[in-house]
């Protein structure tokens, strides 16, 4: 079981970082990956993710951890951006590799609903020079209570 797991705040390249956790485990049968980016919206100006240093790659460790006691994966990838972020920029990459495809698609999906309801950050929004703070959706916690 071989974890990435990291906290950045720099940009990242997706396709490079895929390549390279695909190449990591070339036994596994399935990969699958999520991609969350800052929409590019006509209002959307900036994306601002803050967090708590002590709590945040624990936590995301944590996760992984759990992931991996739930499923049977080769590996997992969990890349998270905080910072300022502009529109089409990466804001985080989750990636499962499996023996067989379900196993990533119910791994990744799950910590993608985690990292969603459950984060360790504050996120905010700029739209018309002004900043606006973003809450959970309803319907975030919905799809996390459905591993329940």
């Amino acid at each position: 079981m071989a974890d990435d797991v990291r906290l950045l705040t720099a940009a990242f390249d997706p396709a490079e970082e895929l390549r390279r956790f695909t190449a990591a485990h070339p036994r596994a049968g399935g990969v699958v990956s999520f991609l969350g980016q800052v929409r590019q919206d006509d209002a959307v100006e900036a994306l601002e993710l803050q967090h708590y240093g002590p709590l945040t790659l624990p936590g995301m460790e944590r996760l992984a951890g759990i992931v991996h006691s739930r499923w049977a994966l080769d590996g997992l990838l969990i890349l998270h951006r905080s910072g300022v972020m502009r529109p089409a920029e990466p804001i985080v990459l989750v990636a499962a590799a499996s023996r067989h495809r379900r196993d990533s698609f119910a791994a990744a999906d799950f910590a993608m609903d985690h990292l969603k309801a459950e984060s360790w950050f504050w996120k905010r929004e700029q739209t018309g020079g002004v900043w606006r703070w973003i809450e959970p959706r309803p319907q975030d916690y919905a799809d996390l209570d459905r591993w329940i």
